[in-house]
């Protein structure tokens, strides 16, 4: 399965902010999304970073809460790990499992047209095991 396929089934929807965006803003976007990452995209719509829970963490940690005020340029990662939408799910969950990411932005032609989680990949890898479990076992009770 690929990630077209995967996001297909999941949408394409991706929220975004800006690198200028304030932290507060991103943390109310997180909380009211019910997601767990945010896509930073510049001025023409690329990928500049990725801010995360985690992100928010470290930040809090470091900080204190005086972070909140501050620009998401100053916390997000910026050396973003991306995918396509012809890469293999197994790839993607290879990936994310070797950085220790939970989320990837998809990207064509530089553009950005989804984001995925490790939680979608393994939700779509379970469906297509079991799919061939399925098939299996019909092959079985036939033959």
């Amino acid at each position: 399965m690929t990630v077209a396929v995967m996001l297909a089934r999941k949408g394409h929807d991706v929220v975004t902010v800006h690198p200028d965006d304030k932290m507060i803003d991103v943390c109310r976007l997180l909380e009211t999304r019910g997601i767990g990452a945010i896509v930073v995209t510049d001025d023409a719509g690329a990928v500049a970073g990725i801010i995360s829970e985690r992100d928010f963490v470290r930040a809090l940690a470091r900080e204190g809460a005086g972070f909140l005020d501050q620009p998401v340029a100053a916390y997000m990662t910026g050396d973003v790990v991306t995918c396509e939408l012809e890469d293999s799910v197994p790839d993607v969950m290879g990936r994310m499992t070797e950085g220790k990411f939970r989320h990837m932005p998809v990207v064509e032609d530089g553009r950005l047209v989804g984001v995925v989680s490790i939680g979608d990949a393994v939700k779509h890898r379970i469906a297509e095991v079991e799919a061939e479990s399925q098939a299996m076992r019909a092959y079985i009770a036939t033959g």
